[in-house]
């Protein structure tokens, strides 16, 4: 027999009610493997609100280790605010930054980049001012064929004195003319990239100058406005052209070489590497480098204004890749690193050349994700199936251990070896399984607790039923054959109470008389079985088993026994005639359990032991006794202290059993009980004196209503110990 916890009530198991009771139980894990694979497919598609808390994170482990800042031959020369309020507010006429360029090429410069997009020819030019005036033809050829008037002739001049790399605007508009392309691309492993960063149009360098340019690349660092930016493109697209960024284009010209070589993920024709020169740059799929950032040096920048005076040191800028760009005010273009920190564009290309110079790189290779989401799915999948089988301390701890490892893992990779994997959808998939299994446990852990309060909160103790709710599986509610004990209580002259008495006088006191019978069995660890009017059953050893049911039994029987004539006598005080407490104890086998039908059951326990119990409650009326104990009880009482009452055969038994008056544990060993002792081992015997020795007894205490008893039965020639019930 099987308890229906939704009905509280039990009834026969069908084979449908077996399996939705089997769903039930494992509703936990299939719920917590659903919320796994749900954070699985999260992990595969990276939504946008993924990819944002990744980078955040990956922003943090910068913060913590920033890449360190070594010596890298990389200058920038800026146009800062002591430069323009020296030489004059910008923009410089193009002379002056012949005369820059020139400084840098003749100081030994490897390549000098131009981070100033020159789209418009020079309007300060003598040549343009001329032209602009005196339009005549004449005087045209004249302005033209005099180059020394023109300041975009004098930077073409110094441009093409030396390697130099100008650059061009991405915008968002298709324009007409296309940048100039200075390398080619060679591609490996297949014939083009699937996706590069793409801007519809460019705005290039003013042709004259760009012509006479050894190198060619985007100034953009990033085709979104604002934000962080943590990948910098080293190729992207205009149009269906493909170009390098200005820091490529930099590093290729600083070393003489003329082919980028791309190599491509055969598969995917996704971008793996790009080799410039001697230097394998690892990207991201989109040929992409992701930016790790140090703290801008202020030894990395040289003032223009010292520059063009000639007061740097010979050797400033030897052998250098030479940076020409702004941290004036109003004219850098400004965005945050990862670490945090407002910085000019040209700080990004100048980083970019000093990573690519130590091959210090981060990595986030294209197996990332599926090795995330393995990690994801492992962690998660060792939660839930050792989780399921340890208690919730132990499976909180192992959450924990997991999310530690995920972040172990990952910080581990970074500290290293460089890679950027994210622990965080790996933790977070701990931890729904961890919250989803745990939460939906505890529904169920809780849902069987407000059962199990209910089913036995009327039968048992609160102490007892606060240990089932802990420790449910010493509950068997289907029934099972156990060894316990009985106890059966009576009151005497209840049929007479009730017709001499009122309700308002009978209810109240037998409602106290019962509440009071019940706290003491409760505080002996029983479990009422019944109550019948004013009869009350208590069986001890279940719902949790006691090896010690029998003591609990002897004990509590003593301490209703003292609570029931105490309750006499008050009553008494009150002018109303309470009748005394019998009560019957027997241990021994019997089937206990829920028994009833569909609308009802009752937790009860049935067998001989328990009819025998109700018997010995009955036979302290003939043996004048207030408790009779069976031998079976006795026997599993070390130390009991009682006196032999007799040996009885109960009626419709054909067995006798012998019977014990249980006695005040202060006289375990007194001259009365010795008197006693010695008294009935003669009428055990049959022994004539055995009649004198109660004769003495009873002398002593003539209210000893079992003395009486057999003293009356040795006057009447009977012999022996054996009495027979003729009632139940």
């Amino acid at each position: 027999m099987v308890v229906d916890s939704d009905r509280w009530h039990a009834t026969w198991p069908r084979p449908s009610q077996g399996i939705l009771a089997r769903l039930a139980h494992r509703t936990p894990l299939f719920a917590s493997l659903i919320a796994l694979l749900a954070m699985a497919f999260v992990s595969a598609h990276e939504p946008r609100l993924v990819q944002s808390v990744r980078d955040s994170l990956f922003d943090t482990y910068q913060r913590l280790r920033p890449r360190q800042a070594l010596a890298a031959p990389v200058r920038i020369i800026d146009i800062d605010e002591e430069s323009l309020a020296r030489i004059g507010q910008w923009p410089w006429p193009r002379s002056r930054l012949a005369e820059l360029v020139k400084a840098l090429n003749d100081g030994g410069a490897t390549s000098v980049v131009v981070d100033v997009l020159l789209a418009e020819p020079d309007r300060t030019s003598p040549t343009r001012l001329l032209l602009s005036q005196y339009p005549e033809p004449k005087l045209q050829a004249a302005a033209e064929a005099d180059a020394v008037l023109d300041h975009d002739a004098l930077l073409a001049a110094a441009i093409a004195g030396g390697r130099v790399v100008t650059g061009f605007a991405l915008v968002e508009v298709g324009t007409s003319g296309a940048p100039a392309q200075k390398a080619a691309f060679a591609w490996v492993g297949a014939d083009a990239p699937a996706f590069l960063p793409n801007a519809p149009g460019a705005v290039g360098t003013l042709p004259m100058l760009e012509h006479e340019a050894a190198g060619n690349g985007a100034l953009s660092i990033s085709l979104a406005a604002g934000g962080v930016l943590r990948q910098l493109p080293l190729l992207l697209q205009v149009g269906d052209r493909v170009y390098p960024s200005l820091a490529a284009e930099a590093l290729r010209v600083a070393q003489g070489a003329d082919t980028y070589e791309v190599r491509l993920s055969p598969n995917d024709r996704s971008v793996e590497e790009v080799r410039i020169g001697a230097f394998r740059i690892p990207t991201d799929p989109a040929g992409q480098l992701w930016f790790y950032a140090s703290p801008p040096l202020a030894e990395r920048y040289l003032p223009a204004w010292k520059m063009l005076a000639g007061a740097l040191p010979q050797d400033a800028v030897k052998d250098a890749v030479v940076l020409i760009g702004s941290t004036a005010r109003g004219l850098q273009d400004v965005h945050q690193t990862p670490l945090g920190q407002d910085v000019p564009g040209v700080e990004f290309h100048a980083q970019t050349l000093e990573q690519v110079i130590h091959e210090d790189y981060l990595r986030r290779p294209a197996w990332a994700k599926g090795a995330e989401i393995g990690l994801l799915l492992f962690l998660g999948g060792l939660v839930l199936t050792i989780g399921g089988s340890l208690g919730p301390t132990a499976t909180a701890l192992l959450a924990g251990l997991g999310v530690l490892a995920a972040f172990t893992v990952s910080l581990g990779g970074v500290l290293h070896p460089g890679l950027l994997l994210d622990p965080l959808l790996a933790a977070t998939a701990v931890i729904a399984v961890y919250f989803v299994f745990s939460l939906l446990r505890h529904l169920q852990t809780e849902r069987k607790q407000r059962w199990v309060r209910k089913a036995f909160a009327s039968y048992i103790s609160p102490k007892l039923v606060g240990q089932l709710v802990d420790n449910p599986g010493q509950l068997q509610l289907g029934g099972e054959r156990r060894e316990l004990s009985f106890l059966f209580t009576d009151l005497e002259g209840f049929t007479g109470l009730v017709e001499r008495n009122p309700p308002s006088v009978v209810v109240p006191a037998l409602n106290a008389y019962l509440d009071g019978m019940i706290r003491i069995a409760f505080d002996f660890d029983g479990t009422v079985d019944k109550i019948i009017g004013d009869a009350v059953h208590v069986m001890f050893g279940a719902p949790i088993a006691d090896p010690r049911h029998a003591e609990r039994a002897v004990a509590c029987a003593r301490e209703l026994d003292r609570f029931a004539q105490q309750f006499v006598l008050d009553k008494q005080r009150e002018d109303l005639v309470f009748g005394g407490t019998r009560i019957g104890i027997n241990a021994g086998l019997a089937i206990v359990g829920n028994f009833g039908g569909a609308l009802r059951f009752d937790y009860t326990a049935h067998g001989d032991a328990v009819n025998t119990a109700a018997r010995l409650e009955g036979a302290n009326k003939l043996l004048g006794t207030r408790i009779c104990v069976s031998e079976a009880v006795v026997t599993r009482c070390p130390g009991f202290v009682g006196r032999p009452a007799g040996t009885l055969l109960l009626k419709g038994k054909t067995e006798p059993i012998r019977v014990f008056e249980p006695l005040p544990e202060d006289e375990a060993d007194t001259p009365a009980l010795r008197a006693w002792l010695e008294a009935f081992r003669l009428m055990e015997v049959s022994d004539p004196a055995a009649e004198a020795a109660f004769a003495a007894i009873v002398e002593a205490s003539p209210d000893d209503r079992l003395a009486r008893l057999h003293l009356s039965r040795l006057q009447r020639g009977e012999t022996g110990v054996l009495l027979t019930l003729t009632e139940k």
